[in-house]
């Protein structure tokens, strides 16, 4: 699709098709067929087709569906494009792990995540993003490293993607009050959240008091990983939403992953979502990378998995839980794939969680990718389309779900404060000497 923007910076997308779930009416499954007038890179007025500019300044899109710019909540930006140095060694959540740490201690100098990073964000703008969270590995030291690093990136890409970070921590170093403490006084000075990762663990309560305990002290919000395990004894999102609801902590509370209530007794689990959604607690679910890495056991030979991976999404956002999709990682040991592209999440997502019917309801699911998790975040921007907020949209030559969910739609327009921007993707090459492949 190719669309030239007039140079009076004022136009209309007529005959846009556009979920009514972004325009206000979260509920509505419907598709909406909609003149947007833009001009001075805001979206200046919705009307029904027709209503706009008539002449040159009419772009029209021929039914074609828009959607707010995407919000990615849960990433790692620290750790992408390593794949090619650290591969997993089996394809398991340890294996991941144990990969991961040994690339930490040997490459993760300032330079390297820098570079790192940059050229993930790359990604994720010309996808079409507009708001990215980003978890950090926060052990000490790499503490001191990460946030530096996250901090000059953030100010650099300021205008074009807004940036959070969680500092991503194990249960050991919650536990630990010294080291605990100095993460969080390095995350409040970045303006960051408190964030770990917990799963099948005995002292599960104990972790979770404790990190709170601190998040309140310091004012932080909290965001974590929570039961990434195939094991139903795990007990981790159980344990937050008691801790939230027991000691009152006020600030806002992520849970992401919690693959284990999936494989749980359905009591357990529902007992679980009820106590979720009476913490205020707004779970994040990871498709595409929950899929590829859990339940893989490949000692003694190859065995596939026997369930999907992902947690209960679609009863948590019945029961009234806030709920998004995101990306997480991206070509490192955890995840081999992905490139921080919002779409491909939101069409994985529909396959792997069933949230494709019925039909007539599947577009709410748009806000999975944009105004659900701009409003957990609590990004500035809204990841909704209406007059008075800049033209942040992805324009497509889809007309309906099933063309917009058949094709990767690697011909989409992306616009950004209502120009046109270039969605040329970065070349892995330039990555070649972190790499160590020389030319």
């Amino acid at each position: 699709m190719t669309i030239t923007i007039p140079s009076t910076g004022r136009y209309v997308l007529a005959n846009a098709n556009v979920p009514a779930a972004v325009m206000g009416e979260p509920a509505s499954g419907a598709l909406v067929l909609v003149d947007i007038e833009i001009a001075d890179g805001k979206v200046t007025s919705i009307g029904a087709a027709g209503s706009g500019l008539l002449g040159p300044d009419r772009i029209d899109l021929d039914h074609g569906i828009v959607l707010p710019a995407f919000v990615d909540l849960h990433t790692h930006l620290d750790k992408g494009h390593i794949w090619p140095r650290k591969e997993n060694p089996d394809g398991t959540w340890l294996g991941a792990l144990m990969a991961v740490g040994e690339d930490r201690s040997a490459n993760w100098a300032a330079a390297d995540v820098e570079r790192r990073m940059d050229f993930a964000l790359r990604c994720a703008w010309a996808h079409g993003t507009a708001a990215v969270r980003t978890h950090l590995d926060t052990a000490p030291p790499q503490h001191e490293i990460s946030w530096d690093v996250f901090e000059a990136v953030r100010e650099r890409w300021v205008g074009r993607i807004e940036l959070q970070a969680a500092g991503l921590m194990g249960p050991d170093t919650i536990l630990d009050p010294a080291a605990l403490r100095a993460v969080a006084t390095r995350t409040k000075a970045a303006k960051g959240l408190l964030g770990g990762s917990t799963g099948v663990h005995p002292d599960n309560p104990a972790i979770m008091r404790a990190l709170l305990q601190v998040a309140g002290d310091f004012g932080l919000d909290v965001d974590l990983h929570i039961d990434e395990t195939g094991d139903p004894a795990a007990d981790a999102l159980q344990s937050l939403a008691d801790a939230v609801i027991e000691t009152g902590f006020t600030g806002k509370v992520t849970a992401g992953h919690c693959c284990a209530i999936a494989i749980q007794p359905e009591a357990t689990a529902m007992a679980t979502i009820e106590r979720v959604a009476q913490a205020g607690i707004a779970v994040v679910s990871l498709p595409i990378c929950n899929m590829y890495l859990q339940d893989r056991r490949n000692v003694g030979g190859v065995r596939t998995p026997r369930w999907r991976g992902v947690t209960l999404l679609n009863e948590l956002k019945a029961a009234g839980v806030p709920v998004a999709i995101a990306s997480d990682n991206t070509r490192d040991p955890f995840y081999a794939y992905g490139d921080l592209d919002g779409f491909e999440v939101l069409r994985e997502g529909a396959r792997i969680l069933h949230f494709d019917h019925p039909q007539a309801d599947a577009f709410t699911w748009a806000r999975s990718v944009s105004a659900e998790p701009a409003a957990i975040g609590g990004f500035n921007y809204s990841g909704t389309i209406s007059a008075r907020l800049p033209a942040e949209l992805v324009l497509f030559r889809a007309r309906t779900w099933t063309e917009l969910m058949s094709r990767p739609q690697t011909d989409r327009v992306v616009l950004r404060n209502g120009a046109v921007i270039d969605t040329t993707l970065p070349d892995y090459r330039e990555l070649d000497d972190l790499m160590g492949r020389h030319a």
